[in-house]
């Protein structure tokens, strides 16, 4: 299937279900979506994004992401949006690091590795996402999450869905390496290397800012690994931490399996 959903000025938008699972069943076409903001939505992309049905909409953003970058919606969208401002009197780690880097390939990496492991248990992600999973057992509709960029904090959540799907591995880690279209890289490199340049006062190279715009294999297994070092396993984690017991496994299962 043809996964992307092409958008003027959204990028990274793209259906993420459609695959096999180890139980013979299969995640349904059209019901699960991630992106990148939506800020710079064109009125083609939003009367494309309203022929999509999208009944919730999950925004992973920080509140001062959020303002600088106020998402557009179709006028008619009535949906259901999740987001919250927890954690926000703390400073944005990106920011930081980028105050305080080399800018190399090396600093990129080393934040991003660090990131994945600490984003699983956020209190605000932990909110985000249960209340996401939650929101996907009960939607009379498809289900966008999206962030800033749509990679990081939503390749997460997307690899737990496909998890709890029973997703292989393989699948999980092919979908969360679509980010790295060379073609989002270009045409997003020039705007990424200016927000760097606003912030440290010079700008990376392009290695090291294609590392900053791209997701890597350890990055998402940084994650899943943190996760079940605190908390025994994946699933422990989706019921302990995000309230997902077998009943609303059930009904998501219910929804999105075909």
């Amino acid at each position: 299937m043809t996964r992307q959903v092409t958008l003027e000025g959204v990028e990274n938008f793209r259906d993420f279900g459609d695959y096999a699972t180890a139980g013979g069943r299969r995640l349904k076409k059209g019901l699960l979506y991630r992106s990148a903001a939506q800020g710079r939505a064109t009125q083609a992309d939003l009367e494309t994004i309203a022929s999509l049905n999208i009944a919730v909409v999950v925004d992973l953003r920080r509140r001062g992401e959020r303002l600088r970058d106020p998402a557009r919606r179709y006028p008619a969208f009535a949906g259901q949006i999740i987001e919250n401002d927890l954690g926000d009197d703390e400073e944005d780690s990106w920011q930081a690091h980028i105050r305080g880097s080399d800018l190399s390939e090396a600093s990129f990496r080393n934040y991003l590795l660090a990131y994945y492991r600490d984003a699983p248990f956020e209190a605000r992600h932990i909110d985000l996402f249960g209340r996401y999973f939650h929101a996907v057992a009960k939607a009379d509709g498809a289900v966008l999450i999206h962030c800033a960029a749509g990679k990081d904090r939503t390749g997460i959540l997307a690899a737990l869905t496909h998890h709890l799907a029973g997703v292989p591995s393989a699948d999980i880690l092919a979908d969360y390496l679509l980010t790295n279209d060379p073609r989002r890289v270009a045409s997003r490199a020039p705007m990424v290397a200016n927000a760097i340049e606003e912030i440290a006062g010079r700008a990376p190279t392009m290695n090291a800012l294609k590392v900053a715009m791209g997701v890597e294999p350890a990055y998402l297994q940084a994650a899943l690994s943190a996760i079940t070092e605190r908390h025994g396993s994946v699933d422990a984690y989706l019921e302990g931490a995000l309230g997902v017991n077998r009943a609303a496994r059930d009904l998501i299962e219910a929804r999105l399996l075909g």
